[in-house]
């Protein structure tokens, strides 16, 4: 594999991470209130970074599975298609946290967290205890497993903090 063909696959998942930061901030900067700032940044990231990504990873995995084994360094096995539906069920989180109540979002990003980052720990010690640097295993998808689900928590916590801060007190 030449040395950017390695590059594109490995900075793959990182678009998205990049396409949702950039439409939030773009759709953000004229924004009303920080509160409403905030659920602008938390819908493009439920919708963009979770959804999208993971409804991506869904298909790859079901349409190409060869593909995507030899990307993250293994040969295809039956994981692949119980990644494919892992992911699927991820999609249907990041989308149905465009809508959700902060709670519901810090859920959410939970959920996605203890797949993702148990995801990560695993593309760590395959990197270091077998050697395997696969475009799939490190790189971009190191990134998007640690703060897909790391910075919808964050955003829906500041949110919270904010509604509260702004609340009514009533008497």
């Amino acid at each position: 594999m030449t040395t950017t063909a390695y590059l594109a696959q490995s900075a793959l998942p990182a678009l998205f991470l990049v396409v949702p930061a950039i439409g939030a901030y773009v759709r953000t900067r004229r924004s009303p209130s920080r509160e409403a700032a905030l659920e602008t940044w938390q819908r493009w990231w439920a919708i963009g970074a979770l959804g999208c990504s993971s409804l991506w990873m869904t298909i790859v995995f079901l349409g190409v599975p060869d593909v995507m084994a030899t990307a993250i360094g293994f040969t295809r096995t039956p994981f692949t298609f119980e990644i494919a539906f892992a992911n699927l069920g991820l999609a249907v989180m990041g989308f149905r946290a465009a809508s959700a109540s902060l709670r519901e979002r810090i859920t959410i990003g939970l959920g996605a967290g203890m797949f993702l980052w148990g995801a990560l720990v695993g593309h760590v010690y395959q990197w270091f205890a077998n050697g395997d640097h696969a475009p799939g295993n490190t790189g971009g998808v190191l990134l998007t497993d640690l703060l897909v689900p790391l910075v919808l928590i964050v955003l829906a916590r500041k949110a919270q903090k904010l509604s509260t801060v702004e609340a009514p007190v009533l008497v």
